[in-house]
């Protein structure tokens, strides 16, 4: 297969996940500003990730977003935060003062999206179903498989009675997300070098404004409502 082939590929790659849906979503008040949001974040070229609402520092909003090939900077996080305060600020979900705070998935991201478990596979990842699957609802392993409905854990810590690979339905996971490792970290790193010296395509947002990469993390701003 040739360089410009395999291009294409990727490129086309990136482009389905730009409108992939999510498959783990919030609950209560947090998926109402879901709900609210997302279509913004949308339509500036970004993927919504998760909206959790926290008692930290009084109230704390904070909304994981990034690009669709999986990058987020810091001016990033500013295009996102100026782009979803207008709609909080008209539609008032939340009530009283909060802090809103946009960040990156970061390393140790949650994985809320199949291509999340697909581009990760290898990696050690820690599971909860919403139902008891195999005698337990938490589950801790390396992905090993991703199919179209369902992923395979491997254990990678040995765990008495409980089987060395489990499948678990995608329909059953309600929450999820990668353990930080050298190998989890090394990778992460080799990823966005290749992005930014142009081995893997970077979407169209990236290719139209030069940024500086990195875990990244906007300012918090107050909301009084």
């Amino acid at each position: 297969m040739n360089e410009q082939t395999q291009q294409e590929q990727i490129i086309t790659a990136l482009d389905a996940t730009k409108d992939e849906p999510r498959i783990i979503r919030e609950t209560g008040i947090d998926a109402k500003v879901a709900s609210l949001i997302e279509p913004a974040i949308n339509a500036a070229g970004f993927r919504l990730v998760r909206v959790r609402l926290s008692g930290l520092n009084g109230l704390t909003l904070q909304i994981m977003a990034e690009r669709p090939d999986g990058t987020m900077t810091v001016e990033d996080c500013e295009i996102v935060s100026r782009t979803v305060s207008p709609v909080l600020d008209v539609e008032d979900p939340i009530d009283g003062k909060y802090h809103l705070e946009i960040s990156s998935p970061g390393i140790d991201r949650p994985m809320v999206r199949k291509s999340d478990f697909a581009n990760w596979q290898g990696h050690i990842a820690k599971l909860e179903t919403s139902l008891i699957h195999e005698g337990r609802k938490k589950f801790r392993g390396r992905i090993i498989k991703v199919e179209a409905e369902s992923i395979t854990l491997e254990a990678d810590q040995a765990t008495y009675g409980a089987e060395a690979q489990t499948i678990i339905p995608f329909d059953l996971i309600a929450d999820a997300r990668l353990i930080l490792t050298d190998d989890l970290i090394r990778d992460a790193l080799r990823k966005d070098k290749d992005l930014r010296e142009g081995r893997i395509p970077g979407d169209q947002l990236s290719d139209e404004i030069n940024l500086d990469g990195g875990n990244a993390g906007a300012p918090e701003s107050d909301t009084d409502n």
